[in-house]
């Protein structure tokens, strides 16, 4: 009898998860790419609408986009869509009838044209890429907001143009939240390139990127919109802090170390090592040798704020906002730890006055130009330093000098 009431007890019990689990593959949503238990972004907006709207606006959601008109900041207009490599070649940005172009010219002819498809990046730069078949290849041509214009492409040869450059899946992993390889048996055996399936490209990264697949999520919070505690999702706040720090060093940790398996795969939650060969586990943190691209992780490794506290990249970066021009937010970050009353305020404090509590970044965090990334005004004679902020935080006594020189330059005028 007892065994029996038991049965039964376990059976009433597993009844909503058997529901949630069967939901995922039932209910009428679009099909995502990435399988059955994604429910896609959209699904979000109906409980999180003030955050997804928010996260529209970031960054990351923006890694990638289509190439259209209003995604692309270069202009074309007449004078101020032409690249001139300064040796009788030049690229020149067109519309077409079918999308927008850009051109070669080898003295005046045509050499190749081929057409924006995929935008990537657009805060400090914007680089797009075209497609060819089923195969990704990067433009010659990017726009630098420092110039407000046309240059080479990051690493691009200054004299010669070059539509050649192959996109292969380890870039898409950090500016898109998923896209199918083709499997190679399906290739010619002597293709050398990666090819992808274009119907299963999601843009930018999205909310299940970080989240994990949400479509039991969804369909039991839908079922119980009473049940506040989220449920069959991963929470950022559930996490250990190398669990944190793993999440953003999958596409945060620089190049060293290959991937073992697609970063498709990894979910917040996860350990990079089991993804990341055992190079990145032991990879210098001497920050001489760490570039301020794409290396943050590594770059807060070696701040002393962070060996000296539980801090991670959440701690100053809320990822659901547009902050990355609001120096005074990430500054009253700063300020929660370093106070008079801690005894670790900063000791040009009074000398700044009001000053310092509105900008510690331009001085702790200052922009350094990148070792990896260079750009070539027209021309090509013109090298314009990619300046991004390092997150190494320390003292750099060359930008405080600069701050005090302007400082004493305000109090003279």
């Amino acid at each position: 009898m007892q065994t029996k009431r038991t049965s039964i007890i376990l059976l009433v019990a597993l009844i909503p998860l058997s529901f949630i689990l069967t939901q995922c593959f039932t209910k009428d949503k679009k099909d995502d790419a990435r399988g059955q238990v994604f429910a896609g972004s959209a699904s979000c907006v109906k409980c999180h609408q003030k955050i997804y709207d928010s996260y529209l606006q970031t960054a990351h959601y923006q890694s990638s986009r289509p190439a259209l008109e209003q995604s692309i900041h270069g202009s074309f207009a007449h004078g101020a869509n032409v690249y001139q490599y300064g040796n009788g070649l030049s690229v020149v940005m067109k519309k077409g009838k079918d999308g927008l172009y850009q051109v070669g010219y080898n003295h005046g002819k045509q050499t190749q044209a081929e057409k924006f498809g995929i935008t990537i990046g657009g805060v400090k730069a914007e680089t797009y890429l075209y497609w060819k078949g089923n195969e990704l290849f990067e433009l010659p041509m990017s726009y630098f907001s420092a110039l407000n214009s046309w240059t080479n492409s990051p690493g691009y040869d200054t004299s010669r143009i070059d539509f050649t450059r192959p996109i292969l899946r380890r870039c898409m992993e950090c500016h898109s939240s998923y896209i199918k390889e083709i499997p190679q048996q399906q290739i010619d055996l002597a293709h050398r390139l990666v090819e992808f399936d274009k119907a299963s490209l999601i843009y930018g990264i999205d909310c299940e990127r970080c989240h994990g697949p949400a479509a039991n999520h969804v369909n039991y919070h839908t079922e119980y919109p009473e049940e506040k505690k989220a449920k069959y999702i991963t929470t950022y706040k559930t996490l250990s802090r190398a669990q944190k720090l793993d999440a953003c060093a999958v596409c945060h940790s620089g190049n060293k170390g290959v991937f073992q398996r697609s970063a498709f795969v990894f979910k917040m939650g996860d350990t990079l090592s089991k993804f990341k060969e055992a190079d990145f586990l032991h990879q210098t943190t001497d920050p001489k040798t760490l570039d301020v691209h794409g290396n943050q992780n590594s770059l807060l490794a070696a701040s002393k704020c962070f060996m000296m506290s539980n801090m991670d990249c959440n701690t100053c970066h809320n990822v659901h906002k547009n902050e990355s021009a609001n120096l005074l937010a990430y500054s009253q970050k700063c300020m929660q730890c370093h106070s008079e009353a801690n005894h670790n305020f900063c000791k040009m404090g009074t000398a700044l006055g009001v000053t310092i509590k509105s900008n510690c970044i331009d001085c702790h965090m200052p922009l350094k130009p990148s070792n990896v990334i260079s750009v070539a005004a027209s021309g090509g004679k013109k090298e314009i330093p990619y300046l991004v902020r390092t997150h190494r935080i320390a003292i750099y006594p060359e930008e405080s000098k600069k701050i005090m020189a302007f400082m004493n330059t305000q109090k003279v005028n």
